[in-house]
């Protein structure tokens, strides 16, 4: 890749397709290379040179954008950035996206486009040059099977009188990497609390997804929602999410508040809270993703007492999260994403 990321834009709206390009050209660091209005058009024009990045629409004529993505990922493996309208239907979609292999969703409003582009235009940045920097495998072919769960837990004779808790932190790459993880759990897998970057009422689409396809309850978290064996509660698109106890037990509190490491939810609110509350019955593992949200938050855990690890560099989709994490100290581990499921399994 070169000094510059080449983006190229699939969206049947000739002025997404102009504001876009307008924004991404005042960064120094981005090319557009090309637009389309539909998939069929872009191939035609990429065919002369490919980009690094691919902003594509869901909904168009002629090809659909999953359909079109699920095409690419088997011929042309691309980083994909999805733009989806903020709809009930558009999370659907874009979850499904996500599934296929796209690293990133840029929501849009149906009305006023312009000015919520432009306001927004340091989000499109960040989420293109992450992009750039994403490893993207060729899909697996259609029919493989889901993992197994992972077996070896301990003895009921060892299990902690305290119930533990397990924090995981994600981002861009992370619905993937969420999806492998959590299959591979049973379905009294300790509770656990998941803080992934996603937009306002995308995360409800994202939970329903992971519950028809995991033994355990998934969940979007809801204020007050208890945190107990068998159940995964994803935090709010939107909302922060923390730990906090009654008793012997534990439940979530969703709130609002400003952004912390430029996310709403932050992984580092949640795992802070868990150091606080859980200390050394918490497990906590910090994933593929972009920034350095859940660096600190991480390493508090880990001076709580918490079983602690980051995902390693090669099976992530962009290995920042996880780097920063291990920069400052709070991983006790650095460990491969097939690994991560017995990891927590283990205590």
């Amino acid at each position: 890749m070169s000094s510059k990321v080449k983006v190229f834009i699939v969206d049947d709206s000739a002025v997404v397709r102009q504001v876009m390009t307008q924004l991404l050209g005042q960064d120094s660091g981005i090319e557009v290379i090309g637009s389309a209005s539909d998939p069929v058009f872009a191939l035609q024009k990429m065919a002369t040179q490919w980009p690094d990045v691919i902003l594509l629409d869901v909904e168009m004529p002629r090809m659909d954008g999953i359909t079109f993505l699920k095409k690419l990922m088997v011929e042309h493996p691309t980083p994909v950035v999805i733009c989806s309208t903020l709809t009930e239907k558009g999370a659907a979609t874009s979850m499904e996206a996500l599934s296929a292999g796209a690293v990133e969703i840029i929501t849009k409003p149906k009305i006023g486009l312009k000015d919520f582009l432009t306001e927004s235009s340091q989000q499109l940045i960040r989420a293109v040059k992450g992009a750039a920097r994403a490893r993207v495998r060729a899909a697996r072919p259609a029919g493989t099977p889901t993992q197994q769960p992972v077996s070896n837990r301990p003895s009921a004779a060892m299990v902690k009188t305290t119930d533990c808790v397990v924090a995981l932190g994600t981002s861009t790459g992370g619905t993937q990497a969420l999806q492998e993880v959590l299959t591979r759990l049973p379905e009294d897998c300790p509770g656990t609390v998941v803080v992934q970057h996603m937009p306002e009422k995308f995360t409800a689409a994202f939970a329903d997804r992971l519950n028809r396809l995991c033994r355990c309850e998934v969940k979007e978290a809801a204020d007050g929602d208890r945190v107990r064996p068998g159940r995964v509660l994803i935090a709010q698109g939107g909302k922060h999410m923390q730990l906090k106890r009654s008793g012997a037990q534990y439940y979530v509190n969703v709130l609002d508040g400003p952004p912390v490491n430029r996310h709403k939810p932050s992984v580092d609110v949640l795992f802070r809270s868990v150091a606080q509350v859980a200390g050394k019955n918490a497990i906590g593992v910090i994933m593929t993703g972009m920034g350095d949200d859940g660096a600190r938050g991480l390493l508090a855990m880990r001076q709580a007492g918490a079983n602690t690890a980051a995902q390693d560099e090669a099976s992530c989709v962009v290995f920042g999260m996880p780097k920063e994490a291990i920069a400052h100290g709070g991983a006790a581990r650095i460990l491969p994403l097939t690994d991560i499921a017995h990891f927590i399994l283990q205590g």
